[in-house]
């Protein structure tokens, strides 16, 4: 599994996660399963879009910058 970051994509109007500074995934879309740290531990999750984006079972006013792994 590698570990990164999640960031907002403005060109793809998406969030993609950045693993190092030229290293990223790739463009996440509706559904994709990753792992996010939330109070010092890994959940499971997936991405989703309504109004905006979101992760399902993850209470989070900004995802920019959350730490995750896929």
């Amino acid at each position: 599994m590698k570990q990164g970051a999640l960031i907002f994509d403005e060109q793809a109007d998406r969030y993609d996660i950045r693993f190092d500074l030229a290293d990223y995934y790739g463009g996440l879309h509706c559904g994709e399963t990753f792992d996010v740290m939330v109070g010092g531990r890994w959940r499971p999750t997936r991405i989703e879009m309504a109004e905006n984006w979101y992760l399902v079972g993850i209470r989070a006013d900004d995802l920019s910058g959350l730490r995750v792994r896929i």
